[in-house]
């Protein structure tokens, strides 16, 4: 049922509603806690997928074994994105049903040469990565997650400030006794991207060496990690906040976490997925990288790794054909699970709470997103809306509209358009979510098991 803005989903759930919910909220959070980057959810994902009768797909392949009806594998690609198949009982030319979302959120990677010594302390020299309002970065603790590649093809995994005997690293601010001139900035300049670096020593190695700071700093990396200074070159190190996902406010009602941005929707969307038994149309859940950059590169959704996979797919099952996949992908539905913008009564003059999305009051669709009068949009088809409006009603699903805050104020965008240029059906589809991209995010327990059930809903129609 569709939910205005005076109710509220809490208010019609049974003890068993809550059972369920505590139970997939609590694996979600365990889930955001262990998974702060792409190539750990995609490891996380995978192992899942894998307990839940999933095979890989290149093994598949390898054996040239024959796909059928029922059978369920994946496609891990470069450890940074997957794709996940449910070979349905239709033809694949008859369209297929499809969940996307992105694993990767806002957070300051290390640039290729960021060690680096002054004033007697050690440095990491960050580019920030995604839309990021540079002066929350400031203060928090952070942890560095990622891998180091080395010469000799090995992969060193790096997870540094998560557990209580870890250290963590910082990003210093100017005292507010000398901040005189920076309190007269714009906010927006308050703090620059090149300021963002992590401060990650002060021991010196030896008091005549050069840099000795620094050094001290490659010392302890050799020792305990086995990589040098010039292994930051081929490495992808990740500054994120650290600590685990909890849950918010006296009620217990919400998360606050790093990365629900778009973990969320990711999460929401695996599980449904997993948890769905025999279906008539093939069933897909897209899980990349790269969104918050614009779904560029090898593991973002403007590759051809969704076409190149489902061409596998297709011929494994013998029926591949050019024209038998065009017509696949052109008779395709798709809800694009991403994140929307939750109303915020503090901030309230940027939402028209006409078309705002509520906390606790289901999952949300945004016809449109984009900005400028819905550039960069996918502006969704009203007869696609009013499908999905009789399967939501069908699986007593809670559900909103919204606009991404009022037409002026701003925007954003999804890979809900990348996908349309198949010509198939797509509409924005997640959870709102307060404080979006910030270092911390809050999201409504209602709503991430309504977005589950939504998910679910769809998979089966």
């Amino acid at each position: 049922m569709r939910l205005d803005n005076s109710e509220n989903a809490w208010l019609g759930y049974s003890k068993n509603d809550r059972k369920e919910l505590k139970e997939l909220t609590d694996s979600y959070m365990e889930f955001l806690s262990k998974c702060k980057t792409e190539r750990e959810c995609v490891r996380e994902i995978v192992s899942l997928a894998k307990k839940s009768g999933y095979k890989d797909l290149r093994n598949i392949i390898e054996d040239n074994k024959r796909l059928k009806h029922g059978d369920k594998v994946y496609l891990d690609i470069m450890g940074k994105a997957v794709v996940l198949f449910h070979l349905g009982n239709e033809p694949f030319e008859n369209g297929m049903n499809i969940l996307g979302a992105h694993i990767d959120s806002p957070r300051l990677d290390l640039k290729q040469n960021p060690l680096y010594e002054d004033g007697g302390m050690a440095y990491l020299n960050t580019h920030y990565y995604g839309g990021i309002k540079k002066y929350q970065y400031v203060t928090i603790p952070l942890a560095l997650h990622g891998v180091v590649a080395k010469t000799d093809g090995s992969l060193v995994e790096i997870s540094i400030g998560e557990a209580d005997d870890e250290p963590v690293f910082t990003v210093t601010d100017i005292l507010i006794h000398l901040a005189s001139e920076q309190m007269e900035k714009k906010v927006g300049k308050a703090v620059e991207g090149e300021d963002l670096d992590l401060l990650v020593g002060s021991i010196p190695i030896k008091a005549k060496e050069k840099d000795p700071v620094k050094q001290n700093i490659l010392k302890i990396l050799k020792d305990k990690y086995m990589i040098d200074d010039n292994d930051f070159v081929s490495a992808e190190l990740e500054a994120v906040p650290a600590g685990k996902a909890r849950s918010l406010g006296f009620d217990e009602s919400m998360v606050l976490s790093y990365g629900q941005d778009d973990r969320v929707c990711a999460y929401t969307s695996l599980v449904a997925f997993l948890s769905t038994p025999e279906v008539e149309r093939t069933g897909v859940c897209l899980l990349v990288d790269k969104e918050e950059i614009g779904s560029v590169g090898a593991t973002g959704m403007r590759s051809r790794l969704f076409e190149n996979a489902l061409a596998e797919v297709m011929n494994a099952a013998g029926a591949y054909s050019d024209l038998a996949m065009r017509r696949a992908l052109q008779n395709s539905k798709m809800l694009s699970s991403d994140v929307s913008a939750s109303f915020d009564p503090l901030y309230a003059s940027v939402f028209d709470k006409y078309n705002s999305a509520y906390f606790g009051h289901g999952v949300v669709f945004n016809k449109y997103t984009g900005s400028r009068g819905k550039s960069g949009s996918n502006d969704a088809n009203a007869e696609f809306i009013a499908e999905i409006r009789s399967i939501l009603d069908a699986g007593n699903v809670k559900y909103q509209t919204c606009e991404l805050g009022k037409v002026d104020a701003g925007g954003g965008g999804t890979i809900a358009y990348i996908m349309a240029l198949y010509g198939m059906d797509v509409i924005d589809c997640g959870v709102a979510v307060l404080s979006m991209h910030a270092p911390y995010e809050v999201t409504s327990k209602a709503d991430i098991y309504e977005a589950t059930k939504a998910y679910r809903a769809f998979l089966l129609a």
